[in-house]
């Protein structure tokens, strides 16, 4: 209700990464909290030992501790980061250019289904609208099914967004990137782009609309 935390994971990538997030988060407060405690009693106490100085097991410790913390860390940092690169024999490819400042999306599987996504000015939002989220022409996606994104720009940098979904790759001119995304519930998912493009780069909103391929199979036909 505060909004003091992350979306709430609508893909299995997006699950992972708020699993791991809270591992390393919960690692950085124990070590924040020893640190304090530490610190804490070093300047509240008189007494010290004679022979710290020369501690040798004490320094094997607190070297070899952070040592094994890091791979805890990393391990399954480079877990999520291989399971975010892979691309299982999508099942839908979909390619997204970036304009200044709107979208265009092209359904490579179908013929002649394209169109641009411009934002709705606050003039023209319906009651229950979102302001500076809403688009014109959603795009329509089946849920539970393997999609390739493929993003590239026209112009200059941008960046195509969908928190709730992980999603999180830079539109650049004359590349092609792709990442993937499954969707595990229908719904509508906001994004922005989140690259400075240029002076209305926070106006150019993505709008996922996640359905069961039956409606997605209607609405490609339509």
């Amino acid at each position: 209700p505060f909004q003091l935390g992350f979306q709430d994971a609508t893909s299995p990538i997006m699950e992972e990464l708020l699993h791991f997030h809270d591992h390393t988060l919960m690692i950085v407060f124990l070590i924040s909290s020893l640190v304090l405690y530490i610190i804490s009693s070093m300047l509240t106490t008189k007494l010290t030992h004679t022979s710290a100085m020369d501690a040798q097991e004490v320094e094997t410790i607190w070297t070899i501790l952070p040592a094994i913390i890091l791979i805890l860390i990393a391990l399954p940092s480079l877990r999520i980061l291989y399971m975010m690169d892979e691309i299982n024999n999508p099942s839908l490819t979909v390619k997204t250019m970036g304009h200044q400042w709107y979208w265009s999306y092209e359904y490579t599987d179908y013929e002649d289904l394209t169109f641009d996504s411009y934002m709705i000015p606050t003039s023209d939002l319906k009651p229950g609208e979102l302001r500076l989220l809403e688009v014109d022409n959603r795009v329509v996606l089946p849920m539970e099914m393997t999609i390739r994104m493929l993003i590239s720009s026209e112009d200059v940098l941008h960046s195509w967004a969908v928190p709730s979904l992980g999603l999180k790759t830079d539109a650049i001119p004359g590349r092609l990137n792709q990442t993937t995304l499954v969707a595990s519930r229908p719904g509508l998912y906001y994004g922005q782009c989140s690259e400075i493009c240029g002076s209305n780069h926070s106006f150019m909103p993505i709008v996922l609309e996640l359905v069961p391929l039956k409606h997605f199979e209607e609405w490609s036909a339509s």
